[in-house]
């Protein structure tokens, strides 16, 4: 049986190689990492017991659990998570400065 050949190998940022800008990348990222935790400590509990403690109806509950969120507000999300009893909290590393610094250059031109 021939092995199949990767169609495409990342350059290590998915989201860039798909094309989102660094804005972009980085609300989905903060996204993702929100809704993580939200489901680790969702798991804890039935569907019934979390229609109760996040105040949805059970289509809500399940689009949660099975991780369609796209159309889920990351306040609702950190609705969500209050409602779990997480204490979100977030930290903002500057990763990317020269970024930063190409901006400013060209603006300066």
């Amino acid at each position: 049986m021939a092995r199949s050949k990767p169609v495409h190998v990342t350059r290590g940022n998915l989201l860039d190689d798909l094309g989102f800008s660094p804005e972009q990348a980085t609300g989905l990222k903060f996204k993702a990492d929100l809704y993580q935790a939200i489901l680790k400590h969702a798991r804890k509990y039935s569907p019934k017991e979390l229609q109760v403690i996040l105040a949805e109806p059970q289509p809500r509950v399940s689009e949660l659990l099975n991780g369609k969120i796209a159309n889920k507000s990351v306040d609702k999300l950190l609705y969500y998570a209050g409602r779990l009893g997480i204490e979100a909290r977030a930290r903002f590393p500057q990763t990317n400065k020269r970024a930063v610094i190409r901006e400013i250059a060209a603006a300066a031109r």
